[in-house]
C-alpha cells in the first residue's frame, strides 16, 4: 500500500548534491524568494502531472499534503519534503523557510489531524500526530540524514518547528 519507503542516503553523489543544494536553500536570498516563487510552480507542476511530480522531488522525496483549513474548512494543498520513518509513515516539518511564524498547514493539521497525501500520484488518507519531547532530537537526526543541516531552519526561525508523523490509514 505504501510509497513511503526510506530513501537510501549512502549514495555519495546524491549526498553531495544535497549538501550543495541544502547550503543554497539556507541563504537569506533563497528563503526570501522560495516561499514566493516555489508554491505556484509546485502547484502548476503537480496539477499538470496529477501529483506525480514536484520540483522538490528532484532533490528529496516530496508529497502533496491536503489539509482541511482550520478556519475555512476548505481543502488546502501544500507540497512538502518528507522523510519516511521506515515504518510506513511520513515525517514532515513545519520549517516555513525559517520564517518566524508557523506555516498555515500546521495549524490545519492541529485543528483537523485527518488529512490526505499524494505521493508519486497515489493518494492516501493519513492521520497526523505531533512529535514532541525526547523524540524530536531523534527525528531531527533522521531528517538531517536526508537533508543536511535541515534543523538550521528551526534555529534560524527562533521558534520550535512543529514536527508531524503522518500515519497511513488507507489508500484512496
Amino acid at each position: 500500500m505504501s510509497d513511503l519507503v526510506p530513501l537510501p542516503t549512502a549514495d555519495p553523489i546524491v549526498r553531495g548534491v544535497r549538501i550543495v543544494v541544502s547550503a543554497i536553500t539556507r541563504t537569506s536570498a533563497w528563503r526570501w524568494a522560495a516561499h514566493r516563487v516555489m508554491p505556484p510552480i509546485e502547484h502548476a507542476l503537480a496539477s499538470a502531472t496529477g501529483g506525480r511530480m514536484q520540483v522538490s522531488s528532484l532533490f528529496v522525496p516530496s508529497l502533496i499534503l491536503t489539509t482541511t483549513g482550520a478556519k475555512s474548512g476548505l481543502p488546502r494543498d501544500t507540497v512538502l519534503m518528507y522523510t519516511a520513518d521506515g515504518h510506513g509513515r511520513a515525517i514532515v516539518a513545519g520549517t516555513n523557510w525559517a520564517a518566524a511564524t508557523h506555516p498555515a498547514w500546521t495549524y490545519n493539521l492541529l485543528a483537523h489531524p485527518e488529512a490526505e497525501i499524494t505521493v508519486r500520484g497515489r493518494r492516501y488518507a493519513v492521520r497526523a500526530s505531533t512529535i514532541e519531547g525526547d523524540a524530536r532530537d531523534r527525528v531531527w537526526r533522521h531528517l538531517e540524514s536526508q537533508w543536511p543541516e535541515y534543523r538550521a531552519y528551526e534555529r534560524d526561525s527562533g521558534r520550535t518547528v512543529r514536527l508531524f508523523r503522518l500515519h497511513l490509514l488507507r489508500a484512496l
